[in-house]
C-alpha cells in the first residue's frame, strides 16, 4: 500500500455504438435542428448534450462515437439519450445499440516528486527524451495502459477500457515507484 494516496480523476471516456443500420444524416438534421452537420468539413454530424455534457458523433454507417463523458455509466447514458432523441424525431431504430468503451483518460496526482531519469531505466517499456517532451512515456502491459509521467508527481493515464483498470494501473505504478525509491514526498 503506497504511503500517500493517489488522487485520480477520470477526465474523458470515449465510447462507440453500432446501430446496425445506415443513417440518413440529412433526415437527422431535419428532426434535430441543434445538431452540427457540415459534410464538406467532416463526414459525421455532431450531437451535443448538456446533460451529461458530451458530444456524440453520428456517421451515415450507423456508427456513433461519444466523447466527453466522465464515467462509463455517463457515456452509455449519453448514447441512449441521443437514440431516444433520434426516435422522437421520427428516425426508426430497431433493436438495441452495441455500446463499447474504447478509451479512458485520467489525470492523477501522486503528491510526490518523481526521478524521471532513473525511472526511465528501471521501469522498462519507457521512452524519455526531455529535449522533445518533459514527461516519461511508460507502457504498462497489465492492465494495458499508457502513462505520461511528470517529475511533479502528476500523471496522465490513457488506454484503459474499464474504470477499475485505471485504479489498478495507478496503484501498481505507484507501488513500483515507491519500492524502487523513484518517488519522494516533501
Amino acid at each position: 500500500m503506497p504511503r500517500v494516496e493517489a488522487s485520480i480523476r477520470i477526465e474523458n471516456v470515449v465510447a462507440t455504438a453500432t446501430l446496425n443500420q445506415r443513417m440518413n444524416l440529412n433526415a437527422v438534421v431535419k428532426g434535430n435542428p441543434t445538431v452540427e452537420y457540415r459534410p464538406k468539413q467532416f463526414p459525421g454530424l455532431v450531437f451535443r448534450l448538456k446533460r451529461p455534457k458530451t458530444a456524440i458523433l453520428i456517421f451515415n454507417s450507423g456508427k456513433m462515437v461519444c466523447t466527453g463523458a466522465k464515467s462509463e455509466k455517463e457515456a452509455k447514458r449519453a448514447i441512449k439519450k441521443v437514440i431516444r432523441e433520434l426516435k422522437k424525431s421520427g428516425i426508426i431504430i430497431p433493436g438495441k445499440p452495441e455500446i463499447k468503451i474504447v478509451n479512458m483518460v485520467a489525470s492523477v496526482n501522486l503528491s510526490g516528486r518523481i526521478e524521471l531519469e532513473e525511472a526511465a531505466y528501471s521501469l522498462g517499456r519507457t521512452m524519455y527524451e526531455p529535449e522533445q517532451f518533459p514527461g516519461l512515456i511508460y507502457r504498462m502491459d497489465d492492465p494495458k495502459v499508457v502513462f505520461l509521467v511528470f517529475a511533479s508527481g502528476k500523471l496522465v493515464c490513457t488506454g484503459a477500457t474499464k474504470e477499475e483498470d485505471v485504479y489498478e494501473a495507478v496503484a501498481k505504478l505507484h507501488k513500483e515507484l515507491e519500492e524502487k525509491d523513484l518517488i519522494y514526498y516533501e
